[in-house]
């Protein structure tokens, strides 16, 4: 008997037909693109997807893939994202969200999502402001950034996403940038083929209220300075003449030259697969200008999930008591008759 083939679609299948409304030069154009090339490889059909987002500029995301979408309310996709999984294992379920949508109203849902394992996809678009509103501050703007909420200059220390992913024991966590086009493909082929909850975190510029913040990490003639892209299993190197690296002093991470400072066998080595999470959190708060940000994946590792669980759970309840009907249910505590 042969194999049976895999569902094989086309991002042409993947598009639909409404308007793509985002502004000229939002780096959303490039994330829908290059997510419509990664579900293509994924080997599933369309009505085994879902798309679920809550509110602001990337939670348009459903509307313009052609599968199963959720366009919910403010902060709350994961909480949808979480019932629909539980209720329907065999789809894969995305979460797209913002650093507004799912850092602020939505920060005490998204922890719970990634502190379960819940197995779910969640994309947080990052561009460091409030957009669809017009552009004022978010929990991840920068001190000293200005915005119609903040004419002065922000005061607020900004949230890393990373590291509050991290810290929720996320079993995937992992950075890309929207003008990466191959590198963010191959970071949605990875959050896709994860066992669990994956958390993407991708820099996504904003033409028209945050232009350029991430500058240092797209421009081609300072990016190699400023971006380490990491490798499992490899020591973390960067710079335009591949001469500089990352080396523990202590607990403290510290840049070195590599040949003047130390050798290569002095650099730390990059272990996605480690249990504790401690070298993902350090790389986690490396930020510009005084060290290179990291883009890759910070941390991939197998654990439970929560629907897994949750469905074990169901199951030696009805080995031990039968199915049940709603009306037992209703009937199950003291009850009481009004007449």
């Amino acid at each position: 008997m042969s194999a049976t083939a895999l569902p094989t679609l086309t991002t042409k299948e993947l598009s639909t037909d409404q308007e793509v409304r985002w502004c000229p030069g939002c780096g959303d154009y490039s994330i829908l693109a290059q997510m419509e090339k990664a579900l293509t490889t994924v080997g599933l059909p369309r009505e085994k997807m879902a798309f679920v987002s809550g509110i602001g500029c990337s939670s348009r995301f459903p509307y313009y893939m052609n599968t199963y979408g959720f366009h919910t309310i403010h902060g709350r996709a994961p909480t949808f994202a979480t019932g629909l999984r539980l209720a329907n294992p065999e789809l894969q379920v995305w979460v797209v969200t913002g650093d507004g949508d799912g850092l602020s109203i939505g920060g005490n849902h998204l922890l719970h999502v990634l502190r379960r394992n819940v197995d779910l996809k969640v994309l947080l678009f990052n561009n460091e402001i409030y957009g669809l509103t017009k552009g004022q501050y978010s929990p991840t703007s920068r001190v000293g950034t200005k915005t119609k909420t903040s004419p002065t200059g922000s005061v607020e220390s900004p949230l890393r996403p990373l590291t509050f992913a991290i810290a929720a024991e996320a079993t995937f966590v992992a950075r890309t940038i929207d003008v990466d086009v191959q590198h963010l493909v191959a970071m949605l082929q990875r959050a896709a083929a994860h066992k669990g909850v994956a958390f993407l975190e991708i820099y996504q510029n904003c033409k028209i209220f945050n232009d350029g913040v991430f500058e240092y990490a797209t421009d081609k003639s300072m990016k190699a300075d400023h971006v380490l892209y990491l490798e499992h299993g490899k020591p973390l190197i960067f710079g335009k003449d591949r001469n500089k690296g990352i080396r523990l002093n202590g607990l403290t991470p510290e840049v070195v030259e590599i040949g003047k400072d130390c050798g290569i066998d002095d650099l730390l080595i990059h272990d996605e697969k480690a249990d504790e999470p401690t070298h993902a959190m350090l790389l986690s708060r490396m930020m510009n200008p005084d060290f290179p940000e990291v883009v890759g994946v910070l941390r991939a590792v197998q654990k439970p999930t929560y629907d897994e669980q949750m469905d074990k759970l169901v199951a030696e309840a009805v080995g031990k008591k039968g199915p049940g009907t709603i009306e037992d249910l209703f009937k199950a505590e003291d009850v009481w008759t009004v007449e």
